[in-house]
């Protein structure tokens, strides 16, 4: 087998790869290999598309040209305003960046307002391996791991779910607000983005906005977690919830990605083991209908549906349609990230705590 060490100073990091530390390169088998998701390699940029531009290791995005070499990992992806995409079982002459962060793949479908522009093209240079020759794989890299239990115990700290109707409903926003009044409050926050595809600006938001730790799933290296089983999201959130408990957080805030009706979001609120130690979720939506709609399945599922907000909030009739044809708090950004935000949480989780135990006692 024939290795060769790269110039690190000649390829370009993408964030995923942040705890990447081998140099050796194996071009021999970029053919006969067939990728997971997480596997690291290195790719030559060949012709420029929808990416301009990937997240380099220490945050900045880095600008992309054709020719440049860049160090990035495969990984599927699922957004509705961007693009899908799959890790492919066989050899490709031509790769597509998914992702900004750095998730290579196989392109399935992009939305039409990209449609002229198309996706930034690759070519495979050859696997990053380590010194027995194994592909380097992002996930886990360097990290201790745990398998999934119910928690945290007792509901404290009290975990609130940031869902919505779909990408870009408002799901971040609400989640780095709520962050804001809880500060204001005077409460330790945590917040974790357990699905979606590697691009740190969410949790960068929420952290700027007040939170006292925020983490994403592309911190045990993650490219992305569409098509992950519900196995794997679960023990991954173990992981997360793991690294935040030593910041003693009163709240963790735990933002899905995508809307209820995204494969991995809907496993996620249908699982009875990781909905029960939930105390209660913010639903972001564009509009009043999909506001109330994706509140009233929250609530059949057994979810405390604390209030509704998102990009509808912007609007003074679309507040007064939610607020004529249902009972949800509307929640506005101004509220979210009010101090008073805290009696308002409270309230509701004592009110669905009460309701659980008349439940229990009937």
């Amino acid at each position: 087998m024939k290795l060769s060490k790269i110039n690190s100073s000649k390829i370009k990091k993408a964030i995923i790869c942040k705890n990447v530390n081998s140099t050796i390169l194996n071009k021999e088998i970029k053919k006969t290999y067939f990728p997971k998701a997480g596997d690291v390699a290195i790719f030559k940029v060949k012709e420029i598309g929808k990416h301009t531009r990937i997240q380099s290791t220490n945050g900045n995005n880095k600008y992309i040209l054709p020719g440049d070499l860049i160090m990035a990992a495969f990984g599927n992806r699922y957004a509705t305003e961007q693009m899908e995409g799959f890790v492919p079982n066989t050899y490709h002459n031509t790769y597509h960046i998914l992702g900004q962060g750095g998730a290579i793949g196989i392109l399935e479908s992009m939305h039409a307002k990209f449609e002229l522009i198309g996706p930034t093209t690759l070519c495979l240079i050859g696997y990053i391996v380590d010194e027995k020759g194994g592909v380097v794989n992002t996930k886990y890299l360097n990290n201790e791991t745990s398998t999934y239990k119910s928690v945290p115990i007792n509901n404290n700290p009290k975990v609130i779910l940031s869902l919505g109707t779909s990408m870009d409903s408002g799901k971040t926003t609400s989640a780095a607000f709520l962050a804001r009044g809880l500060k204001l409050a005077r409460k330790k926050t945590a917040y974790i983005k357990l699905t979606g595809t590697v691009f740190t600006k969410d949790k960068t938001m929420v952290k700027d906005y007040g939170a006292n730790i925020c983490l994403d799933f592309s911190d045990f290296g993650f490219p992305s977690t569409y098509m992950c089983t519900i196995d794997e999201i679960l023990d991954l959130y173990q992981n997360l919830i793991e690294q935040v408990k030593p910041y003693n957080p009163e709240y963790i805030i735990v933002e899905i990605a995508d809307g209820l009706l995204q494969r991995e979001t809907s496993a996620l609120i249908h699982n009875a083991k990781f909905m029960s130690k939930v105390s209660g979720a913010l639903f972001s939506s564009l509009d009043s209908m999909s506001a109330i709609t994706g509140a009233n399945m929250l609530t059949k599922l057994g979810c405390n549906v604390i209030g509704v907000t998102g990009l509808f909030t912007i609007s003074p009739l679309l507040i007064k349609e939610v607020k004529q044809k249902s009972n949800y708090p509307v929640l506005t950004g101004d509220n979210l990230m009010s101090k008073e935000i805290f009696n308002t949480l409270e309230k509701q989780i004592k009110h669905l705590e009460f309701e659980n135990k008349m439940a229990v006692n009937s």
